[in-house]
């Protein structure tokens, strides 16, 4: 008899054990997942940091280059203006003349 109260104490043990494997089991699923979540999230901020420090950095360069090109062009009007000016100025002294010479 009291080698099957062992044999019976033994499946017993091995049922407790398999269960408690089982609640280890159900225990540390829960927790992976946790990690995973937290990572996930964490790789998704670390994702969202580095598109909005590119997207400052391409309107940053946008702007510059923009910047460099309306220069340009401010430049260009400016040389424009000085040579419309200066024609002018020589019309003037010729339409001073003309004048003068009308009048008197």
């Amino acid at each position: 008899m009291t080698a099957i109260s062992d044999a019976i104490e033994v499946i017993r043990k091995t049922e407790f054990d398999a269960d408690q494997l089982i609640e280890d089991s159900k225990n540390k699923s829960v927790e992976l997942m946790e990690e995973s979540k937290i990572k996930s999230s964490e790789k998704l901020e670390e994702a969202k940091k580095s598109a909005k420090d590119e997207a400052k950095s391409i309107i940053s360069n946008t702007e510059a280059k923009a910047k460099e090109e309306a220069k340009t062009i401010i430049d260009n009007a400016d040389d424009q203006v000085k040579s419309v000016k200066s024609a002018s100025l020589s019309k003037v002294d010729e339409a001073s003349s003309f004048i003068v010479k009308n009048i008197l």
